[in-house]
């Protein structure tokens, strides 16, 4: 916020190895794991934050971060003359010979970057999620309720709450009286048994809260030193938690089908069938929102390119693509090819790849610089491709960055 409005400085954390979505991140952090097409994961939250007018970024990094540093320094330029800027941050071991212990400690590491700007509030955001919000409309809740820090919460069905942090609201509705990390047989809502709140990862903390908090948590040798699971108790001990029901928040041209919607893509089924819901005659999120623009990357490339009775339905075709086959329900990066006769269905296929003349790839994520051979198959035989690949628990073939295809 600017001009007589209230200092936020942003912090994103995209320092998470993103194990559970393997092979996707062998060789790159989560955060910049190619999603939609074109963008990369990261590239959600911080249009989220830049369309919300807190235009000071930090973004923190840690594992395999090449692709990510490269991905923001590149992309995510903003106005020097106005002091704004989007920056990578990582980890720098300014406390003693050690990289960060867990998201609290990544900031507890990086407080310089908060005693530079000295902003009235901190907007620490997840950096791997895929939806829309306007964190202005968290921040004017977080104000007026005189929060210490104000968490966003969603509803998810309760048999899925060891996946999430889940909060314990009062009887308010807004006071946060609990929270749950990652708990296996939490208690429903009052008003429906079989749901939980669960935490988005997205948090707002008057600066005092949050380097108080952040002290205190640190002196504690037993703590995991996590902002859900560490910090957050602390200020809900001390009544300045509160809850924002991200339900409540509205986006410019959203749609009554989109508006609400937010995906945990952390694990390879999550990170697929987020892309199957792209591709809907009415999708379930709508990339094609003008009013608030996920910005991303661009490249110079051509535009698709259909020859020799290549066909694609109900599907995302990028630029730089060659169809010479057929393509039904899937989602394809720049620069994929998909050869005469070869046939590609249910698939999400990254940059570069190309599927030769009469290969079938079917229910398959296939990372950056895949070569399909003539005739091969993927997804078709689950027995052989588990011997093969990694297949994900409800079967989704995926291959990482230039694997070979047997």
């Amino acid at each position: 916020m600017r001009r007589g409005g209230p200092s936020v400085l942003g912090i994103v954390l995209a320092g998470g190895a993103g194990k559970r979505l393997m092979p996707l991140t062998a060789d790159r952090a989560k955060p910049a794991v190619v999603f939609g097409g074109t963008y990369r994961l990261v590239d959600f939250v911080l249009s989220n934050l830049v369309n919300g007018d807190i235009l000071r970024i930090c973004v923190l990094t840690q594992y395999k971060s090449h692709s990510l540093d490269r991905h923001i320094t590149t992309t995510w330029r903003m106005s020097s003359l106005l002091g704004n800027y989007v920056t990578p941050v990582p980890a720098q071991q300014r406390l003693g010979p050690h990289w960060y212990l867990g998201s609290a400690d990544a900031i507890l590491q990086s407080l310089n970057l908060v005693m530079d700007e000295r902003p009235d509030h901190i907007a620490v955001f997840g950096a791997d999620h895929v939806y829309r919000m306007d964190p202005r409309q968290m921040l004017r809740q977080h104000i007026d309720g005189g929060a210490g820090v104000t968490v966003a919460g969603i509803r998810v069905p309760r048999a899925e709450s060891s996946a999430f942090g889940v909060i314990k609201p009062g009887p308010d509705g807004r006071t946060v009286e609990g929270f749950l990390e990652k708990p296996t047989d939490p208690p429903g809502l009052e008003d429906d048994p079989d749901s939980v709140l669960a935490s988005m990862g997205n948090y707002v903390f008057t600066t005092r809260a949050l380097v108080e908090s952040l002290f205190k948590d640190a002196e504690d040798e037993n703590s995991a030193h996590d902002m859900g699971g560490s910090i957050l108790p602390i200020l809900t001990e001390s009544g300045e938690a509160q809850l924002y029901d991200f339900s409540t928040n509205h986006v410019p041209g959203e749609t009554a089908r989109d508006q609400g919607y937010w995906r945990d893509v952390g694990t390879l089924d999550a990170y697929y069938d987020a892309h199957m819901d792209l591709i809907a005659e009415r999708p379930a999120f709508n990339l094609y929102n003008r009013d608030w623009p996920v910005y991303t990357h661009s490249s110079q490339l051509s535009p698709a390119r259909f020859n020799a009775g290549g066909i694609a339905g109900e599907s995302i075709v990028s630029a730089g693509c060659l169809i010479r086959g057929q393509v039904t329900r899937s989602v394809l990066s720049p620069g994929v090819v998909v050869e005469e006769g070869a046939v590609v269905q249910d698939s999400v296929l990254h940059d570069n790849v190309r599927v030769g003349r009469g290969a079938i790839v079917r229910g398959a994520i296939l990372d950056k610089h895949i070569e399909v051979p003539p005739g091969a198959a993927v997804g078709v035989n689950e027995q052989r491709d588990r011997e093969l690949y990694s297949v994900s628990e409800n079967g989704v073939v995926a291959l990482g960055k230039g694997q070979r295809v047997l």
